[in-house]
């Protein structure tokens, strides 16, 4: 595959490590999707800079993000999507933190002030979760982690680990990664003027709702995205893990021969935390 051509704005990256996402391993496995290039996480090295003057120079190890072009050997990548990667950090650990790290950190921002709150983050061993656990806990949640695999979770900062949702007391604001009844659910927990960020659906199973549940007064069901123009949130999450202040779980690292293994764990959703390919 020849190389990309980098608009103006955008710089050439030699890729070194792009880290799996659910949702684009789903889509890539999928028919229509033959002849598509994915990959969103990716890091490396610069070889071209951009045209205009943004970005980083050639030469600098760096985290991107796009909506495809990661799984390549080279990518051209936009420089307000791009960070640069502090000496001393791991280009592969690095490259687990855009989709799922900016996610977490948008999308507890979305939920307002969250001092105090009673925060659910379900699916809390995959990726979102994990990242999500430890960002609610600086900013003062009591976080409440809902996992099938609870290992590990208290110690990066949750003080509930839970299995199961009976018994749970009401929370406030709510990170949903599975969808189906288990949505349903965690909206009968929610508090009167709480909100609930739908991020992910990994159960693939549909979600049925009673009647009228869904306009209870106050409560909030956010379809979330987590957008673009991700450079300073990879800034600040690069600083973090370089600072030791944020933890990376890689439960599956491998070369690109090994991706179809790295697939089915990821949808068999037996990767704690993020899976890794090795491009280099």
């Amino acid at each position: 595959m020849p190389d990309p051509v980098p608009a103006p704005d955008q710089v050439l990256v030699e890729v070194a490590h792009s880290s799996l996402n659910f949702g684009e391993v789903f889509r890539a496995k999928s028919a229509e999707a033959a002849g598509e290039v994915f990959g969103w996480d990716a890091s490396g090295v610069v070889v071209a800079a951009a045209a205009d003057g943004s970005g980083p120079a050639v030469g600098s190890r760096v985290l991107t993000f796009d909506y495809g072009g990661g799984w390549a050997r080279r990518r051209a990548v936009a420089a307000n999507e791009v960070a640069v990667v502090p000496e001393g950090v791991d280009l592969a650990v690095a490259s687990t933190l855009p989709v799922a790290g900016v996610t977490a950190l948008r999308a507890l921002r979305n939920s307002g002030s969250l001092l105090g709150k009673r925060v659910l983050i379900t699916g809390a061993s995959g990726g979102v979760g994990r990242f999500a656990v430890q960002l609610a806990a600086r900013a003062g949640a009591h976080v409440i982690a809902n996992a099938a695999r609870g290992a590990g979770l208290a110690e990066l900062g949750a003080h509930e680990v839970v299995a199961s949702l009976d018994d749970l007391e009401p929370v406030d604001v709510v990170l949903d990664n599975v969808g189906g009844s288990h949505l349903v659910r965690v909206h009968e927990l929610l508090t009167t003027d709480g909100v609930i960020q739908s991020i992910g659906w990994t159960s693939g199973e549909p979600a049925v709702f009673p009647p009228y549940s869904t306009v209870a007064l106050g409560k909030r069901l956010v379809g979330f995205q987590a957008g673009t123009g991700f450079a300073p949130d990879l800034a600040y999450l690069l600083d973090l893990l370089g600072r030791g202040a944020l933890s990376v779980e890689v439960g599956w690292r491998g070369s690109w021969e090994k991706f179809d293994e790295a697939a089915e764990a990821l949808l068999g959703r037996k990767v704690s935390g993020k899976a890794v390919i090795d491009l280099d």
